[in-house]
């Protein structure tokens, strides 16, 4: 099993104080805010102005981007100062779905600490509050053939406004867009997300624009997905960090068995082993199957990389893809 690491870099602002009095009382003093229910799961979007996204994106600007992940370190802060508390498992838990992907168009390869690029993988570029930031993301099956998954806090400030400027860049390798930059035409969140913040639904959508007539299924392949499933199992995460010890320019992955987040219970979130740090936010997770043509990248995209605790943080954290996931991706998928 490979090792790995979380992705929120700056969770070192999380003072020690914080961490020891809320696992001492439970959770903050403040009053918990009202969470959404999630037997009526709600959905928010925004449609993209048809601005020249990708010519925007320069080799200066994409290195230059700040890693995500300090916009998922201020929601989990934000949440444990709040006391926002999380649905239970027995609420977001619906009947569970699998839709299969189509194939990509790129040999398998073999599972390391450091991977070669896979085309339905990459970068995702994005401007929030001014500011330029950088995540990860994955094509997904869909009927529009056009839906990139990626983490709530790289489409939306959680709560907040939509990002601009969003473009996904697949197979993304030492500042080079083989496979095209593609402009997001619409973003989707959960309104858990984008109205609450809550980091249990942190994951987002964008569907993109072609290119030169092409959709981008047809260009890099789209991961299948799955949702409502059991806990605990074992999963393979990709992303591209950046802080020390990578560069943030070549594919990282990790697997390992989930775990429950023994900090903070309430966000009921799950982890995995992992080692990576700030820009691997909104890197697919993959259930690893019993054949070979379910495993690695292979395998049914069931989470995001979300979080974790510092720089040297050794678990990736990533939310539970129950019902309210399934319907933001669903309206994601069928959109125009």
């Amino acid at each position: 099993m490979t090792r790995k690491k979380t992705l929120a870099t700056s969770l070192l602002s999380l003072s020690t104080g914080l961490m020891l009095a809320l696992s001492a009382a439970g959770g903050a003093t403040a009053a918990p805010a009202k969470t959404q229910d999630s037997g009526q799961p709600q959905v928010t979007s925004t449609a993209v102005s048809n601005s020249p996204t990708d010519q925007y994106w320069t080799p200066e600007r994409m290195r230059a981007a700040v890693p995500g992940d300090v916009l998922a370190d201020k929601a989990v802060a934000r949440q444990i100062n709040t006391g926002l508390s999380a649905t239970s498992d027995i609420a977001e838990r619906g009947s569970s779905t699998k839709i299969a992907g189509t194939p990509a168009m790129v040999t398998q390869q073999a599972l390391h600490t450091d991977v070669a690029p896979i085309n339905h993988i990459g970068k995702v570029f994005f401007t929030m509050a001014g500011a330029n930031y950088v995540c990860s993301g994955n094509s997904v099956v869909s009927e529009n053939k056009s839906t990139v998954a990626t983490a709530g806090h790289c489409v939306n400030d959680g709560p907040g406004a939509f990002a601009k400027n969003f473009v996904f860049v697949p197979g993304y390798v030492d500042g080079t867009a083989p496979l095209g930059k593609w402009p997001a035409k619409k973003l989707y969140a959960p309104s858990q997300w984008s109205k609450l913040g809550n980091i249990q639904y942190d994951t987002g959508f964008a569907v993109v624009a072609q290119l030169d007539g092409q959709s981008l299924a047809d260009v890099v392949g789209a991961s299948g997905v799955q949702f409502n499933q059991p806990r605990g199992m074992t999963y393979t995460s990709y992303g591209y960090p950046a802080a020390v010890p990578f560069t943030g320019q070549t594919l990282v992955s990790c697997t390992g068995k989930a775990g429950t987040d023994a900090i903070n219970p309430q966000f009921k979130t799950q982890g995995i082993p992992c080692d990576m740090t700030g820009g691997s936010s909104g890197g697919p997770w993959f259930i690893q199957g019993a054949t070979d043509a379910e495993r690695d990248s292979n395998g049914y995209q069931n989470s995001i990389n979300s979080y974790g605790y510092g720089t040297r943080s050794t678990t990736m954290f990533g939310p539970y893809w129950g019902q309210t996931i399934e319907k933001v991706y669903k309206n994601a998928s069928s959109a125009g």
